[in-house]
């Protein structure tokens, strides 16, 4: 029986805090892909992204 995916943040493809990695890792994409959308959601004034990458990274756990 397969198990449910489940989130973290990556220990061995992290710049930051893993979270960008983990979230490619988990959806099967391309983590610079995921590090552009995220740049560019940081540079948007009407998004709360900073806040919202601080939360995810203290919220997330560490793959072991």
């Amino acid at each position: 029986m397969n198990e449910p995916k489940k989130l973290y943040r990556s220990t061995r493809d992290r710049m930051l805090g893993g979270v960008c990695a983990g979230l490619a890792e988990y959806f099967n994409i391309d983590p610079t892909l995921v590090r552009v959308i995220a740049v560019f959601l940081l540079m948007t004034p009407c998004v709360p992204a900073f806040v919202a990458y601080l939360i995810a990274w203290a919220l997330i756990p560490e793959r072991k």
